[in-house]
C-alpha cells in the first residue's frame, strides 16, 4: 500500500546537508517525492511509497545528518493525489 506524508522539520536543519542527506536516504528506501528549504529556516518534505519505508524516513528525519539538530518533525497524512517519480530537491520557498 502506497502512502504519502508531508513533513516539516525544525531546528538547525539548513546549511548542514539535510536536504542532500534526506534525498540520499529516501532514494535508498525507494521513496518518491521531494524536499526543500523554507525561508523560515525549516525543511519541508513530501514522501510517497510503502508505509514501512515512509515510516523509516520519518524516523530518520528525527535525527537527520550528523551536523543537524532536529527540534521537531511534524508529520501530516496527505490524501491520494499526484504520483511522484524519484525523490528530488526543490527550490527554497
Amino acid at each position: 500500500m502506497t502512502i504519502t506524508r508531508h513533513l516539516r522539520i525544525t531546528g538547525r536543519v539548513q546549511g548542514v546537508c539535510y536536504r542532500a542527506s534526506m534525498t540520499e536516504e529516501a532514494t535508498r528506501l525507494g521513496l518518491h517525492g521531494w524536499v526543500r528549504n523554507r525561508q523560515d529556516g525549516s525543511v519541508e518534505a513530501l514522501a510517497q511509497g510503502p508505509a514501512i519505508a515512509v515510516q523509516a524516513l520519518i524516523d530518520w528525519a528525527h535525527q537527520g545528518p550528523r551536523l543537524a539538530r532536529v527540534d521537531g518533525v511534524l508529520v501530516t497524512a496527505v490524501e491520494e493525489g499526484e504520483r511522484y517519480s524519484g525523490f528530488v530537491q526543490r527550490e527554497t520557498v
